[in-house]
């Protein structure tokens, strides 16, 4: 096998990917690396730790597929459940005309951001708008309790108005 190896060796010399054994300085030569003789390689056979730990990692991931399931709600009830909604509704052209009018209005949204985004100067005067009304909003709403009360009143208002009661 070393026989082989070396007569390898020579004639990848000869093409002219081999070591440079000329002194000419523009010879063709490859500055590739040579690999080591087949017996220096170790052989790909794998010690009996080394199996162990595959063992304990395929042990660990039956494991966590293997763990219950709890809190899972099944597909058939979600769309039985659906079903029913979609059923007790008495105007469903007009559900069917909002749904319509949402994915309408956020691939509009969509598009005039992108837009605003592609201009240089004027994504990051929308950031100091955001930073702005967010720090307005922390100081009027959340930083004292009775802005907080007033702020809960306000949402549960708001519920109390959309749900219609």
């Amino acid at each position: 096998m070393a026989g082989t190896y070396a007569a390898g060796i020579s004639s990848v010399a000869a093409v002219g990917l081999g070591p440079c054994s000329s002194k000419k300085p523009f010879s063709h030569c490859s500055a590739l690396p040579y690999l080591p003789p087949r017996g220096a390689i170790p052989s790909f056979s794998a010690a009996p730790t080394e199996f162990r730990e595959c063992n304990r990692f395929s042990l660990l991931q039956m494991r966590a597929s293997s763990s219950e399931k709890s809190g899972s709600v099944e597909v058939g009830e979600v769309f039985s459940d659906l079903k029913e909604k979609w059923d007790a509704l008495e105007d469903k052209p007009t559900v069917i005309l909002y749904g319509g009018g949402a994915i309408v209005a956020v691939w509009l949204s969509s598009i005039i951001i992108s837009a605003i985004n592609s201009v240089p100067l004027l994504p990051k005067i929308m950031e100091l708008i955001g930073l702005g009304y967010t720090g307005w909003f922390v100081y009027k709403y959340l930083l004292f309790k009775s802005s907080r009360k007033e702020l809960a009143n306000d949402i549960e208002a708001l519920k109390k108005k959309i749900a219609g009661k």
